[in-house]
C-alpha cells in the first residue's frame, strides 16, 4: 500500500470516527435522555448494531455515493483530479462534522459529504457540471424529513397519553395494548430492515410455492409474528407489584428495541459517507481508471469504515447524545419511544418517495413533535435554533470548505 493511499485511509477513518461521534448519536439519544439505558450500554448497544449494519449492508449507499454524485464519466481522462477530490471530500466533511460534535449540534454527514463533493466539482468542472436537481432534492427532504416525523410522533404519543397513561388504571390498558404496540413496531422495522436480510430467500421461497405475496407484506406479517414473543416476554420478566411505574419501564423495553433498529439501519446507510471516498481512490489507485461503471467495496474498506464510526461514538459522542437526548426537552421511555417510532417511519415512508432524508432531522422533529404534545412550553427553543442553523449551512459550508482545500491542493500540485 502507498503512502499516499495509507494517508487516506486515515481520512478515512477521521471522517467514520467523526461520524460516529455525532450521527450515530442519534439513534440512542432519546433512549439515554428517557432513562431506558445508559450512556455506556448506549454506546456499546450502538456499536455493536452499527458495525453489523454498516459491513453487512453498506455497500449500496457506498457505490451510489461514490459513483452517482460526482459524475466519473466527466473524469476519465483525469482520473488523478477525481481522487484527488475525493481526498478533498474527506477532509472537509470530517472537518465540519468534527466543529458539530464539538458543539453538540447533531448534523447531516450526508448533505456535509454531498456538499463537499459539490465544491470540488464545482472548482474542477464548473457548475454545469452539478447536478441541481439532486440538490433540490436533499433540500425537500431537509425541510420535510423533521415536519413529517414531528406530526407522527405527536400523534402516537397523542394515542399513547389518552388511551394508557391518562386512564384511571394504566396497567390494564397497558395489558390489552402491548400486543398492538409489538406488532405495530416490529412490523415499521422489519420493512425497513428485513428486506435487505431475507429478500433473496424470500423470493426463493415464494417462487418455489407458487405464493403471490408482494415482498413488502413479509415483514409486516414476520413483525405481528414476533410480536407475540415481545408480549410474552414483556409479561413474564415485569413485575408490576415491585417496580414504581411500570408501564414507562415497560416502555423503556419497547424504546430499546427501537433505537437496536434505528441504529442498524443507521450503519448500513450512512457508512457509505465514510468510505465511498475511499473507495473510489483504491478503486483509481488499483486500475488507473475511474469506477463509471459500477465500483466492487473491498469487505476490508466495510470493517474500516465500521470500526471508525464505533470508535467515535464511545470517544465523543456523548455531547450529541445529550443535546438530542436531554436539551430538546425532558424525555420520558414512553415519549422517546415514540419519537424513535416517529423516525423510523418517516425514513420509510421517505424510502418508498425515493427522498433523501437525514437521521438528525426526523429525530429532532420526533422529539420536537412529542413537546408539542405534552408543553410547548417545555420545548428549549434556543437549543432548536443552533440546530437548525447547523442544518442550513451544513451543505454550503462543506461545499466551501471542499472547494478551499481542493483548488489550494491543486495550485501546489501544479495539476491542471
Amino acid at each position: 500500500m502507498s503512502i499516499s493511499l495509507v494517508i487516506v485511509v486515515i481520512l478515512a477513518l477521521y471522517v467514520a470516527f467523526n461520524l460516529g461521534a455525532n450521527d450515530v448519536a442519534n439513534a440512542m439519544g432519546t433512549s439515554v435522555g428517557s432513562k431506558a439505558v445508559t450512556l455506556k450500554q448506549a454506546i456499546i448497544i450502538a456499536g455493536v448494531l452499527e458495525f453489523t449494519g454498516a459491513v453487512l449492508f453498506g455497500h449500496g449507499v457506498t457505490e451510489t455515493l461514490g459513483t452517482k454524485i460526482a459524475n466519473p464519466d466527466l473524469f476519465i481522462a483525469t482520473p488523478q483530479i477525481l481522487a484527488l477530490g475525493m481526498a478533498t471530500v474527506l477532509i472537509s466533511s470530517g472537518v465540519w462534522l468534527q466543529i458539530a460534535t464539538a458543539r453538540g449540534l447533531p448534523v447531516s454527514s450526508s448533505h456535509a459529504v454531498v456538499g463537499a463533493i459539490t465544491g470540488f466539482t464545482w472548482v474542477t468542472l464548473g457548475l454545469n457540471a452539478i447536478d441541481l436537481s439532486s440538490i433540490g432534492l436533499i433540500t425537500i427532504g431537509w425541510i420535510l424529513t423533521p415536519i413529517i416525523s414531528a406530526v407522527i410522533a405527536a400523534f402516537f404519543y397523542s394515542l399513547i397519553q389518552h388511551w394508557i397513561l391518562l386512564q384511571p388504571n394504566p396497567h390494564r390498558q397497558l395489558q390489552e395494548w402491548i400486543p398492538w404496540l409489538s406488532t405495530i413496531l416490529l412490523s415499521i422495522f422489519g420493512v425497513i430492515v428485513l428486506p435487505s436480510l431475507t429478500q433473496p430467500l424470500t423470493n426463493l421461497v415464494l417462487e418455489k410455492f407458487g405464493l403471490n405475496i408482494p415482498a413488502h407484506d413479509i415483514p409486516i406479517f414476520t413483525g405481528a409474528t414476533a410480536a407475540i414473543g415481545l408480549t410474552i416476554y414483556s409479561w413474564r420478566k415485569l413485575d408490576f407489584a415491585t417496580v414504581q411505574n411500570p408501564t414507562e419501564q415497560l416502555f423503556g423495553r419497547f424504546q430499546l428495541l427501537s433505537a437496536c433498529f434505528v441504529a442498524f439501519a443507521h450503519g448500513s446507510n450512512d457508512v457509505g459517507n465514510a468510505i465511498a471516498p475511499l473507495a473510489v481512490i483504491f478503486y483509481i489507485n488499483q486500475t488507473s481508471s475511474v469506477p463509471n461503471h459500477g465500483i466492487s467495496i473491498p469487505l476490508w474498506i466495510m470493517i474500516l469504515g465500521g470500526a471508525g464510526i464505533v470508535a467515535g461514538l464511545a470517544i465523543w459522542g456523548k455531547k450529541v447524545i445529550a443535546t438530542i437526548g436531554e436539551n430538546i426537552i425532558s424525555l420520558q421511555p414512553s415519549s422517546g419511544f415514540c419519537a424513535e417510532l416517529a423516525t423510523a417511519t418517516t425514513i420509510l415512508i421517505a424510502s418508498r418517495l425515493g427522498l433523501p432524508v437525514s437521521t438528525s432531522h426526523a429525530l429532532v422533529g420526533g422529539v420536537v413533535g412529542i413537546g408539542l404534545v405534552q408543553n410547548l412550553k417545555s420545548i428549549k427553543f434556543q437549543t432548536l435554533k443552533g440546530i437548525a442553523a447547523a442544518w442550513v449551512i451544513t451543505v454550503p459550508i462543506s461545499a466551501v470548505i471542499s472547494a478551499s482545500i481542493f483548488s489550494i491542493i491543486r495550485m501546489i500540485l501544479n495539476l491542471n
